[in-house]
């Protein structure tokens, strides 16, 4: 903010002293039109919202969609969107209802009506996409209209619905426009979201206008904005070098964020409080020779985070040793507190191969997702483990896309996955990652695991979940379906013209275009 101050006070000066001649000194109308150019390596996976449940596709939904209910910048308290109120009823939590805006419409100047709401949740849980976000509601049992009136019913206690409600998870489809048993094809949409999608390349570029027709939690118009897809994080670095985007957000490399100076004068950084984690995902099936627990354990008690975290990842990343990261109710240490480190660690893997009479060195396949960064990761995982002579393995990069059908195929026998929660609450890492039919596709199951996760769904003061949350993690450190590998924050970069930056992410999911601006 310094910055930005002082280029305020410094052009006030040169128009007292110039007077009518420094007009050229502020930005002319053409460039005020210009569309606000976000640049970005997220991918859209889908423009359907009952296709996708990742960070990039989830960012334009926030834009173009709406859900009943939404996050205002900082507070992680859902309020209304397309909802005028939302609530529990019958003093339980199993009952939730929301009553819609009057004047709704979608983009294409239909009304919403809650029929459509209806239709949407009954759609996103019909197709059941691998890669959909319908493992987020595994508590819902129907959903029912009544004029403006929405009701949920849920089989089980489950504090944490109206945030999943928040998402993208939740966004509404003109059921003129979608159908009910098939993802929608082309690249058209029709949502009532703050932005109108003008035109899309997919993988290149997203031509954002503001809706006319929008009502809702954000009362302020945004300007157009162009959204610039990048497949490489250093492409991002190019682009951003050559001023070619005017914003970038996920994810510069981490050889460039390292060497950020947060005192620059002429750029705009801000530090966002996300909770991004990362971590190595197993195949638990029996065909994968990571089905035997004792392999798993072995691979979590080898893996040396802080040479992860300080070579391919330049410290801009902290080690983790939990499914719930720092920061989220509940968050303990099991993976550090139960497995040793150094020439200790080697030997208590070789002892827990050997008690379950597994042949080393043991043989499988790791994939990840192609890039330069995850590449490196990938490396220094294999030299880690074959390094002990207990492990070979074989590394495969894919596309985002194909890397996604891979894993939720199990054609790796091992995955690296970056996860963002989709709400700010530590459900968001628990069910959706290790819950029954989870979204990680991996075949872990565990009865135990559900009725914990359960157990803290009940509690609508979150604090009094804290042991159930420990318990969960207590578990999933027993049996390693999958090894938390580091956290981070994350950086969002602009020009000195642009403002409202600092609102575009928080940690909740939503990505606020109409935040930004020019000065």
């Amino acid at each position: 903010m310094r910055s930005i101050r002082l280029r305020i006070i410094v052009v006030c000066i040169a128009l007292v002293v110039a007077g009518t001649g420094a007009w050229h000194l502020l930005p002319t109308e053409e460039e005020n039109d210009r569309p606000i150019t976000v640049g970005t390596t997220d991918e859209v996976s889908s423009l359907d919202p009952a296709g996708a449940y990742d960070a990039g596709s989830w960012a334009l939904y926030s834009n173009v969609y709406q859900s009943l209910l939404t996050f205002k910048p900082g507070s992680t308290t859902p309020v209304p969107d397309a909802a005028q109120t939302c609530g529990f009823t019958g003093g339980g939590l199993t009952a939730y209802r929301c009553t819609l805006r009057e004047g709704l419409a979608f983009s294409n100047g239909r009304a919403v009506t809650a029929e459509d709401v209806v239709y949407s949740f009954d759609r996103m849980r019909g197709i059941g996409a691998d890669v959909g976000p319908a493992a987020l509601f595994p508590t819902l049992r129907s959903v029912t209209a009544d004029g403006r009136d929405v009701v949920f019913r849920l089989g089980a206690r489950d504090a944490t619905f109206p945030l999943k409600l928040a998402t993208g998870a939740g966004a509404i489809v003109d059921s003129s426009r979608y159908p009910k048993d098939r993802l929608r094809e082309g690249d058209a949409v029709d949502g009532s979201g703050p932005y109108v999608l003008k035109e899309y390349r997919p993988g290149v570029r997203a031509l954002l206008e503001p809706n006319p027709h929008y009502r809702g939690a954000v009362h302020r118009s945004g300007t157009p904005v162009e959204v610039r897809y990048f497949a490489e994080d250093e492409q991002l670095a190019s682009a951003w070098r050559s001023r070619q985007v005017d914003v970038t957000h996920r994810q510069l490399p981490p050889q460039v964020l390292s060497a950020l100076d947060p005192g620059a004068e002429d750029v705009r950084m801000t530090e966002a409080t996300t909770a991004e984690i990362r971590s190595l995902v197993f195949d638990v099936r029996e065909d994968s020779p990571m089905a035997e627990r004792a392999v798993r354990q072995a691979v979590a008690g080898l893996v040396d985070r802080a040479r992860i975290a300080t070579g391919p990842y330049h410290s801009t990343v902290e080690p983790l040793y939990s499914l719930i990261p720092r920061g989220f109710v509940g968050h303990s240490t099991p993976f550090f507190d139960s497995y040793p480190e150094g020439a200790e660690a080697v030997e208590r893997a070789e002892e827990l191969l050997r008690e379950a009479d597994v042949e080393t060195p043991v043989t499988f396949t790791y994939g990840h997702r192609a890039g330069e960064t995850w590449a490196a990761e990938a490396a220094e995982l294999r030299r880690q483990l074959e390094s002990t002579g207990l492990f070979r393995v074989r590394i495969v990069a894919a596309e985002w896309k194909e890397f996604q059908k891979g894993y939720t195929s199990g054609a790796y026998d091992a995955y690296g996955l970056g996860w963002l929660p989709d709400f700010p609450d530590s459900d968001s890492f628990t069910q959706p990652l290790v819950g029954r039919d989870n979204a990680l596709h991996n075949g872990y199951a565990s009865t135990r695991v559900d009725r914990l996760i359960a157990a803290t769904q009940q509690y609508g003061d979150r604090a009094r979940a804290v042991g159930d949350f420990k318990q969960i993690q207590a578990q999933v450190a027993r049996d390693v379906p999958l090894v938390p590998l580091w956290q981070k924050k994350d950086y969002v970069l602009s020009t000195l013209d642009v403002t409202g930056s600092q609102y575009l992410s928080d940690g909740t999911g939503i990505w606020r275009l109409w935040q930004l601006g020019w000065i």
